[in-house]
């Protein structure tokens, strides 16, 4: 029997620090809600704008696959395995913190904000070796289709990470409509719209509104309007 949960866009938590304003869709910081504490192995989506030329010092993860979608903006990113680079829209940075690693994300630009989804998904294995991978997409590969950006496989398209995740990009042009098929069987899908207006199913998600669905082998999307979302794939236990 197909479930489902909906998390409209002024239901999430509100954290506005000056410097940094984060939406967080799940439990996190100083935002707790006991039945939003992550959707499967999907344990943070916060949508983040930070102040020009501010950003988050030096500090450290473990044991967490750790996803940026740069939105608008310049973010500069720098770490404790040597990394240092700047992600813009059109890219896509993953980290493995697996034993432990410390990094700093600035807005690179004094006279702009900087707007990026901050993703952690929990691995399928602890104390891997930190690692670090970005690349830039083709938006151009997403237009009325579903981009893959993330999978479980080194080899395979997007970046990849240590779950049994995967992660689409898409634009679709008013009224055009795609179904989803599940790629491995008790996954769940979590649909995050970025923009525009979007029908799952019967589901009606605007924009910045959040959508789970799980025990189900395929989902329809249609675009009620131009629209920009994401989807993820992830395991549900």
């Amino acid at each position: 029997m197909e479930k489902s949960v909906f998390h409209p866009a002024q239901s999430r938590g509100d954290a506005n620090h000056g410097w940094l304003h984060s939406k967080h869709t799940f439990s996190f910081a100083n935002y707790y809600h006991p039945e939003r504490m992550h959707f499967g192995m999907l344990r943070v989506l916060n949508d983040d704008t930070v102040a020009a030329g501010m950003g988050f010092g030096t500090h450290p993860h473990n044991n967490m696959e750790i996803i940026s979608i740069p939105l608008s903006g310049d973010l500069e990113h720098k770490d404790s395995m040597g990394n240092v680079s700047v992600i813009k829209n059109g890219d896509i940075q993953i980290m493995s913190a697996g034993l432990g690693i410390t990094h700093s994300e600035y807005n690179k630009n004094k006279d702009q904000e900087v707007k990026f989804l901050q993703i952690w998904v929990f691995p399928n294995k602890k104390d891997v070796t930190p690692r670090y991978d970005q690349i830039t997409l083709n938006k151009a590969d997403r237009k009325n289709t579903f981009q893959q950006i993330l999978s479980p496989h080194a080899h395979d398209e997007g970046v990849w990470i240590h779950q049994n995740a995967w992660f689409h990009l898409a634009d679709f042009d008013a009224l055009h409509s795609e179904t989803y098929k599940m790629k491995s069987p008790g996954n769940g899908l979590y649909i995050f719209n970025l923009e525009g207006s979007i029908l799952v199913n019967n589901q009606i998600l605007e924009t910045r509104d959040g959508f789970g669905i799980w025990e189900t082998d395929s989902v329809q999307i249609t675009a009620q309007k131009n629209s920009e979302f994401l989807l993820m794939e992830v395991p549900m236990m």
